[in-house]
């Protein structure tokens, strides 16, 4: 009686690591991205609810926001943006978008968006644009 629970319970491990064994290998293709991006909006300059008007107007603008928030200083007078995936190829999109020249490398691994936006005190002059 022993030896049949023995084979029963092994039995099933060895047909599980001959199938495994017999599996064809597959490449896993790295994901791209497309050019619009995951943006992380961030209100830097103390005006209220410049994260939201920043995330309507980056939407109208084709790009993904998928996160908004307050910054813990906000004395920024310009906006700024931290690109968080170095690789991203909408980065030149984003500052064309924002009509601003500063844009730092900031990887930073745990970050799950391609860039962030610290909204500088120049917000008006960016979302008012024709």
């Amino acid at each position: 009686m022993k030896l049949f629970s023995l084979i029963r319970f092994i039995f099933p491990a060895v047909i599980s690591l001959v199938v495994l064994s017999c599996k064809e290998e597959t490449q896993v293709q790295p994901e791209w991205r497309d050019v619009p991006g995951e943006i992380q909006v961030v209100n830097s300059c103390g005006l209220p609810k410049a994260a939201g008007l920043m995330r309507d107007y980056l939407r109208k603008k084709g790009f993904d926001v998928v996160e908004v928030g307050n910054d813990t200083w906000w004395n920024y007078e310009e906006t700024v943006i931290a690109l968080r995936n170095p690789h991203w190829p909408g980065k030149e999109s984003l500052a064309k978008a924002l009509k601003t020249d500063n844009v730092i490398p900031l990887q930073n691994k745990l970050k799950l968006v391609d860039a962030t936006v610290y909204i500088g005190k120049d917000l008006y002059k960016i979302i008012e644009q024709p």
